[in-house]
């Protein structure tokens, strides 16, 4: 892995390939008994997913070890099994009723609604196994499980945020809300993702502040950009269902501020978080990058 983030889709590619052998190593065989679970589970999560949260971990590790850190893949994996968790609930029909997904067949189309169900719990069942086993010191270990349990929890975290952006469904949208919600529902896993990656490579008190300030703008960021993009793009370019957000009358950025005006408060928004990495100089560039990419990317 590169410390200068001048190629990022290259970083992000490395990234990508090596929590992908790691997810191959630890999410059982789909011939493993029972089958039907374990396949449900790689479905969605060999869907073809950018490993974003992975790599912003990885990245993260960089800007505070200098290197990236022996196993912290593992992390990476347990962050994409929690993340594709809440994507196989969030498509069910009592929640987003999608069928697309990553391009692909959502998980309960695929495989019906209960497996699905099963399939979310057992990725973020899983996923805290691996996290409890990291190959970093047992205190750091807690902290991070502690740190991820809050990150999917219901006070400002993504389950909150789901039950907020489905009860807000159907009535204006207000500027506290939808910030309220992008906060919890999307950014707490990015928040997260930054500062266990630095906790795992031996993060501290102010360090663990600064990727913490760094996350929280980048998280709100990224959802930002997710919400122009359900706007802007079509299916194929997303991968998923276009144009959700306004058929289901949800409360997003672009609803509240408009495309133009949501596109600079994502600009500034990163341009925020860089400031909070200002002391850790070139260690910072591949995070600062990989950032960067999640403003500008096109799906």
């Amino acid at each position: 892995m590169k410390t200068m983030a001048v190629d990022v889709k290259s970083l992000i590619q490395e990234g990508a390939e090596l929590t992908d052998r790691a997810l191959e190593a630890l999410i059982p065989a789909a011939d493993t008994v029972p089958s039907s679970i374990h396949a449900a589970m790689r479905h969605s999560v060999f869907a073809g997913g950018k490993r974003l949260r992975p790599v912003l971990a990885m990245q993260a590790g960089v800007t505070i070890a200098g290197a990236l850190p022996k196993g912290i893949e593992n992390l990476g994996a347990a962050l994409e099994m929690i993340h594709t968790y809440s994507l196989i609930h969030d498509d069910l029909p009592a929640l987003d009723n999608d069928d697309l997904r990553r391009g692909k067949a959502t998980c309960h189309k695929a495989f019906g609604e209960a497996t699905a169900i099963l399939a979310g719990d057992a990725l973020q069942t899983r996923a805290f196994e691996v996290l409890a086993g990291l190959d970093c010191p047992p205190v750091a270990a807690v902290g991070i499980v502690g740190l991820v349990a809050n990150a999917i929890g219901t006070v400002d975290g993504m389950i909150g945020g789901q039950v907020l952006d489905l009860e807000s469904e159907q009535k204006k949208p207000t500027p506290e809300l939808v910030e309220a919600i992008h906060r919890a529902k999307t950014g707490a896993l990015i928040r997260v993702s930054v500062v266990a990656g630095g906790v795992y490579a031996g993060a501290q008190g102010d360090d663990v502040a600064r990727l913490d300030r760094f996350g929280r703008k980048a998280g709100l960021a990224f959802q930002i950009v997710d919400d122009v993009l359900d706007v802007t793009a079509d299916s194929a370019q997303l991968g998923k269902t276009a144009g959700k957000d306004q058929a289901t009358e949800k409360a997003t950025w672009p609803a509240v501020y408009g495309i133009e005006q949501s596109r600079r408060d994502a600009a500034q928004l990163i341009e925020e978080a860089f400031a909070a990495l200002a002391p850790y100089g070139s260690r910072a560039e591949g995070l600062k990058s990989v950032a960067r990419y999640l403003v500008e990317r096109k799906n």
